[in-house]
């Protein structure tokens, strides 16, 4: 993997990686003395500004014009909005680790609406696997719902946002294939698409929770920057550099190894209980997603 389509992978590929599988337990900690939305808000705000820096350091223009703008809106409500609030409130029920192995389904509805949208083939590989994953996390949701010390309806909420924030995601990820998405710089395109999702959120959070609210503790002010600066800004440039290099399916292998890392600080933190019956589920959702994953990579 050293070597890549264009070298100097490693370094990005680990990076990212491990950035992305901490930011499920960071999320964790920054649910409860904040309402979710406006820890969402903060984040892509900090997000926006920062990438929006990043490209100016870069030479990168911010003009995008009128139906880039259109185009950055509907990308951040996707991505910026609905996606990350219904993440903050699956991990009100579920374990992080847990929202980070649905979560690892993500090419399965990528595939799906890419078919529907762009015609894109699927293999019977990627359907085998899809199925065995999708087994796998229905198996760990199992062992949740008979093993979980909140309500069990509460467990199928979180299930429910996890799902509901996984389309939201795999809508955004579509986009991104679209012809627009190809002549606009995406640098720029995600700097607009965090800032103005980061307004919407705002919007959102004073309307269904009043005005805004700040954790001084100095754990939350950090989370706020690690999610915002090294789990947005650092991590989106060296995941697209990891897709020009390595090609989009052999750098989405990241989302097999993300989710087991993040079981694992989960083990560790929030002190998650395994039993038969979730072991297999993993082992079942890590093999059939690696399965998925090399047939879309061929």
């Amino acid at each position: 993997m050293a070597e890549g389509r264009g070298g100097g992978v490693a370094i990005p590929f680990i990076l990212v990686t491990l950035i992305w599988s901490s930011t499920w337990i960071v999320i964790r900690d920054q649910i409860g003395s904040v309402p979710a939305s406006w820890s969402v808000c903060y984040r892509f705000l900090l997000a926006g500004v920062a990438m929006a820096a990043f490209a100016r350091w870069r030479g990168i223009s911010l003009n995008i014009g009128r139906s880039g703008l259109l185009y950055a809106a509907l990308l951040g409500v996707a991505q910026f909005v609905l996606n990350f609030n219904f993440v903050y409130r699956a991990e009100h029920y579920l374990t992080s680790g847990l929202v980070a192995v649905v979560y690892a389904m993500l090419l399965i509805p990528n595939s799906i609406l890419a078919f529907l949208i762009f015609r894109q083939p699927v293999s019977r590989a990627f359907i085998g696997g899809s199925v065995v994953a999708v087994a796998g996390i229905l198996l760990m949701l199992l062992h949740e719902y008979h093993g979980a010390t909140v309500r069990p309806d509460m467990v199928l909420l979180g299930a429910a946002f996890s799902f509901a924030g996984l389309m939201s995601a795999s809508t955004a990820n579509v986009m991104q294939g679209m012809e627009i998405a190809r002549r606009l710089p995406m640098v720029a395109v995600l700097a607009w698409a965090m800032l103005i999702g980061a307004g919407v959120d705002a919007l959102y959070a004073w309307a269904t929770v009043g005005p805004p609210t700040f954790d001084p503790r100095i754990g939350y002010i950090l989370g706020v920057g690690w999610l915002g600066l090294a789990g947005s800004v650092v991590t989106f440039p060296l995941y697209f550099t990891l897709i020009q290099r390595m090609g989009a399916g052999r750098a989405a292998y990241t989302s097999v190894l993300i989710p087991v890392i993040a079981m694992l600080i989960s083990t560790l933190v929030e002190g998650y209980r395994w039993s038969a019956l979730s072991i297999v589920g993993a082992l079942l959702a890590v093999a059939g997603m690696a399965i998925a994953l090399r047939s879309k990579a061929r």
